[in-house]
C-alpha cells in the first residue's frame, strides 16, 4: 500500500515537474517560414557516443488503468559529435529536459536544425520524426520522460 502511494506521488510530481518546466522554458521552435510537413525524410539511423540509462519505469496498467503502457524516465548523455538516431513519437509521447549543454534537433517538420539549450523542455509527440546531434565541444545531459507501449519498455 505504501509503495502504491509512493509510486502515485512520484508519478504526480514528475508530471507536475514536466508541466512546470514546459510552461516556463518551452524549447526552441522551428523558425518562421522554415516549417512544413516531411521536409526531412530521414536522418542518422544509428546511435553514436550517447549513453542512455533508464532511471525509473512504471507499468501504467498496474493500478493506473492504462494497460499496455509504461511511464519511463531516462538520463541521456551525448558526447561531442554524438547522435540520438532518427525516430518518431507517434506511439511514444515524451518530454525532454535539457540539463546541460546545447544540442541540435533535426525534425521532419523543419528545414533547419532547432537548437535546444540548458533549461529547455522539448515536447515530443504526434507524427513528427527527428534526430539529435551534439555539435558542441561539451557533453549534453538530457532527462527524458516518456509513455511507451509496454513491449518497448524492454528495448
Amino acid at each position: 500500500m505504501i509503495q502504491k502511494i509512493f509510486i502515485k506521488s512520484a508519478l504526480a510530481l514528475t508530471l507536475a515537474g514536466c508541466t512546470l518546466f514546459s510552461a516556463s522554458a518551452f524549447a526552441g521552435e522551428c523558425p518562421a517560414g522554415k516549417s512544413g510537413i516531411d521536409l526531412i525524410k530521414s536522418g542518422a539511423t544509428a546511435p553514436s557516443n550517447v549513453t542512455d540509462t533508464v532511471i525509473s519505469s512504471i507499468d501504467l496498467g498496474a493500478g493506473y488503468n492504462i494497460p499496455g503502457r509504461s511511464f519511463r524516465m531516462r538520463r541521456l548523455v551525448i558526447q561531442p559529435g554524438g547522435i540520438v538516431p532518427w525516430h518518431s513519437h507517434s506511439e511514444r509521447p515524451a518530454h525532454i529536459y535539457v540539463i546541460s549543454g546545447e544540442v541540435s534537433e533535426m525534425r521532419s517538420t523543419c528545414s533547419v536544425p532547432v537548437k535546444h539549450v540548458s533549461g529547455d523542455v522539448v515536447a515530443e509527440q504526434g507524427s513528427t520524426s527527428h534526430w539529435w546531434r551534439n555539435d558542441s565541444k561539451k557533453e549534453v545531459v538530457l532527462i527524458s520522460a516518456d509513455i511507451l507501449p509496454q513491449q518497448a519498455a524492454s528495448e
